[in-house]
């Protein structure tokens, strides 16, 4: 299998700060793969550098063949993305934000409008299309930029959190419209997420980068048995540490609140 995102000894750095230091990884074609680490890690300035959104201080990406210096416009034709803040017009309808959006990648206006009722239909929506999307709970919100990040066809999608701040019903309905586009149309999913049995359910493999650097690549099972843990979660919490710096707070907070869900019984 072919890998759509090749980076190498790839680094960041603002003023004497190293965001990213120096890191190497690939993501095969078709493959589902989790970037997981602290705040403050490197996790939204490695998507930036693969998005377009920043140049790097040195190192090489390669998404889809494509180099994001030297040919940003093919790159951000190869891709989509799901960013952690809201992204939509609130004071547009759900047609109308995607109909934005397809005008701005310059698909022609029947293919448009197919895909958009397409993709509204795949994520439930096709009732709601002319409602403003200020009526919309944080789900359907999420919902909507998925069908907006998967418009123009593309061979990877980044979601940066993507569930953050949803219930477990609307996460796991949401993770299976993108495990079935990934069966089916074989698009190449790139997340972020602090919900570690997420990662371990999804992923068909996770990178760990904490301090700028990757720490840790494999499957859930891999890492588990690299640290000598029984879940994901521990192996993440023995990777990176349990003292609580201020830059990883919200993140370990997380954690413990999935933990106390989970023991819950609630599912």
């Amino acid at each position: 299998m072919s890998n759509i995102i090749k980076v190498k000894n790839l680094k960041k750095q603002f003023g004497d700060f190293v965001a990213v230091d120096n890191i190497s990884f690939e993501v095969k074609t078709g493959e589902i793969f989790a970037f997981l680490g602290p705040n403050g890690a490197g996790k939204s300035t490695t998507i930036k550098m693969l998005t377009t959104l920043l140049n790097p201080t040195s190192g090489s990406i390669q998404l889809d063949s494509n180099n994001p210096i030297n040919n940003p416009n093919a790159v951000r034709h190869s891709f989509g993305i799901v960013f952690q803040d809201p992204s939509l017009d609130d004071e547009l309808t759900a047609w109308e934000n995607l109909e934005f959006h397809g005008v701005l990648y310059d698909i022609e206006k029947k293919l448009r409008r197919e895909r958009i009722r397409e993709l509204m239909n795949f994520v439930e929506l096709w009732d709601r299309k002319d409602s403003l999307v200020k009526e919309f709970s944080g789900g359907m919100k999420r919902r909507l930029e998925i069908a907006r990040g998967l418009l123009h066809h593309p061979k990877v999608l980044f979601l940066d959190e993507p569930t953050l701040g949803l219930d477990p019903q609307t996460r796991n309905h949401m993770w299976s419209y993108l495990e079935e586009l990934n069966k089916n149309e074989g698009i190449t999913v790139f997340f972020t997420t602090h919900y570690m049995e997420e990662a371990s359910r999804i992923a068909h493999r996770i990178a760990i980068i904490d301090h700028g650097k990757i720490i840790a690549t494999g499957t859930s099972e891999e890492l588990q048995a690299q640290t000598e843990t029984t879940s994901l979660e521990d192996s993440f919490l023995k990777l990176t540490g349990n003292v609580i710096r201020d830059e990883e707070a919200s993140t370990v907070d997380k954690l413990r609140m999935h933990r106390q869900w989970r023991g819950g019984g609630r599912r």
